[in-house]
């Protein structure tokens, strides 16, 4: 059990008390090795240097006064936001922490296209490109479903002056399903600048990389400045932050502004000069595939033996099973004195069934906001050349920007006037239509990064009206196969899926596919058929069938 540490009854109280041994606490262990990297964290009302400190038992020369003493005491506080119980020790820890992790990486390293292009690249900026393309599409999306999309893209843009000569319509219509579009459209505008105001080659250094190109955050910068050029850069991005947290203990919310700068800076103490891509990249991929958010497999990770989580973990089965009498004399934080930034708040105690699952501590998020949209699949089935829909394409900034959609309007959940606002929408695009051919199909739902957004999707076929030739700009008449290839979002494909499904016959519940034989049953001839429909109860799906039977 962890021993609160003893509370601070003014300064010469905590002097003159002596600091109990049997749990090292944070505030008792503060070596002179640590004081570079503390100083490094401290507000602009730091102590000085000559200031005597409590923690040390140095003993002052004159009594303060209270209001010294009030002012002395709220330093001692900001002197120690973070504890050094949450850091590496000396560069023995971090060397070790690197040789594991590297000698674990080179064994069990997965296959990637990316890191496979990346390592087999002599030219540093299509190097730079293949990294660069791999991490914008890697970011809020997983490795599976990047693979297609990275092998489909470097076959047809393998260079930055290809992507650079590309139209915007060609670089959505590849990112279409991807999903977070703009990051497709940053990439293409980031090659441009490349070709056309740097002479085509990269930025070398996470610093320039990041001023001078649209779109490169932090993490990308460093992660294209280590991988391709050698830049001894850390980078921290989802699978870096739970390695991090789970291997220093690191409660707080890892969303907050000062726990990211700590793990920024752990990141980059950390991270190996003499092979800093490889070091970065395993440590997302220890993330990715080891210490996984809900099922971390320990017994796999190189780094188990320096993993203050998993230490925690031991520390609290062993009390559980009173294995040990008292409290076991293991280093750990003090959480209880409420001084460390980086510990999990009071409110927020250890759950023993998670295990090293309690870091790092999940960020509280904003549920989406709800949106409703009213949206109509327009068809002309007897157009030439074939049945044909519409689709428009949205404003070239904000959600989905650029891309193709069914006609659509924002519409309120009740559905008050949005038939009538839709069929205005429609008729701006398409002319005069038969208001009475407008059918609601059914609704879908699709979950953007910040909006959910309800698409209440109906149908309506132009089946005996002249068809329309006349198309506005910023409108296309498709063809199914069109459709399906065109720069359309995975909300419209769904949206596309209810029209399909309400289509007469369809979908699983029509009538037609209801009254089909099933394919283990031999057929009876036509005559047969003929027979004993005249001999049985008459059913209008017998006649329908029957129709059908005889085309």
């Amino acid at each position: 059990m962890t021993r609160r540490a003893p509370r601070l009854r003014g300064v010469w109280g905590a002097i003159m008390k002596k600091p109990r041994t049997a749990v090292r606490s944070c505030h008792q262990k503060q070596a002179s090795g640590h004081e570079g990297r503390e100083k490094q964290v401290l507000s602009s009302s730091q102590v000085k240097p000559s200031t005597p400190d409590v923690r040390a038992g140095t003993m002052p020369k004159f009594p303060e006064a209270p209001a010294g003493l009030a002012r002395r005491q709220k330093e001692v506080v900001l002197r120690d936001p973070v504890s050094p119980y949450h850091l590496f020790r000396d560069t023995a820890e971090v060397t070790v922490f690197r040789e594991n992790l590297l000698s674990w990486y080179d064994r069990e390293k997965r296959d990637l296209p990316w890191r496979r292009r990346a390592e087999g690249e002599v030219d540093p900026d299509r190097r730079a490109y293949a990294v660069w393309v791999s991490e914008v599409m890697l970011q809020q999306t997983q490795v599976a479903t990047v693979i297609d999309y990275y092998t489909r893209w470097m076959q047809k843009w393998p260079t930055l002056q290809d992507l650079a000569s590309a139209s915007l319509e060609e670089v959505n219509q590849l990112w279409a399903g991807l999903g977070y579009y703009s990051r497709g459209r940053r990439l293409q505008e980031g090659a441009q600048k490349v070709v056309e105001e740097l002479g085509g080659h990269v930025p070398h250094t996470a610093e320039t990389l990041q001023k001078l190109l649209p779109g490169v955050g932090r993490y990308t910068a460093g992660a294209i400045a280590s991988i391709a050029f050698g830049q001894a850069t850390g980078v921290v991005d989802g699978n870096v932050v739970r390695v991090l947290c789970r291997v220093r203990a690191i409660g707080a919310d890892s969303g907050s502004t000062f726990v990211s700068q700590q793990l920024w800076s752990l990141a980059q103490q950390l991270v190996d000069p003499a092979r800093p891509g490889d070091f970065n990249q395993a440590a997302m991929e220890l993330g990715a595939t080891v210490c996984t958010p809900q099922h971390p497999r320990c017994s796999q990770c190189p780094v188990q033996s320096m993993c203050r989580a998993h230490q925690r973990v031991e520390r609290e089965q062993l009390v559980a099973s009173q294995s040990l009498p008292g409290s076991p004399d293991v280093e750990e934080c003090a959480p209880s004195t409420g001084q460390c930034q980086l510990c999990a708040p009071p409110t927020e105690p250890w759950d023993q069934t998670l295990g090293v699952a309690n870091f790092p501590r999940k960020a509280s998020r904003r549920p989406p906001r709800e949106e409703c949209s009213a949206t109509c699949v327009l068809e002309q089935p007897r157009a030439l050349g074939g049945a044909r829909i519409l689709l428009v394409q949205r404003p070239k900034s904000g959600l989905l920007a650029g891309l193709w959609e069914f006609p659509s309007v924002t519409a309120e959940p009740s559905g008050q006037c949005q038939r009538e606002a839709l069929l205005r929408e429609l008729q701006s695009w398409a002319g005069p239509l038969p208001a009475t051919h407008l059918q609601h199909l059914g609704q879908v739902a699709h979950t953007f990064s910040h909006i959910k957004l309800t698409y209440q999707v109906y149908g309506l076929a132009l089946e005996g009206q002249i068809p329309v030739t006349i198309t506005p700009p910023g409108a296309r008449w498709l063809t199914r196969e069109e459709f399906h290839t065109a720069a359309v979002s995975t909300a419209m494909k769904k949206v596309f899926r209810v029209y399909e499904g309400q289509r007469p016959g369809t979908c699983k519940g029509s009538k037609r596919s209801q009254v089909s034989a099933p394919s283990t049953q031999r057929k009876p001839s036509p005559g047969q058929q003929v027979l004993d429909s005249f001999f049985r109860p008459h059913h209008p799906t017998d006649v329908s069938s029957l129709n059908s039977m005889a085309q």
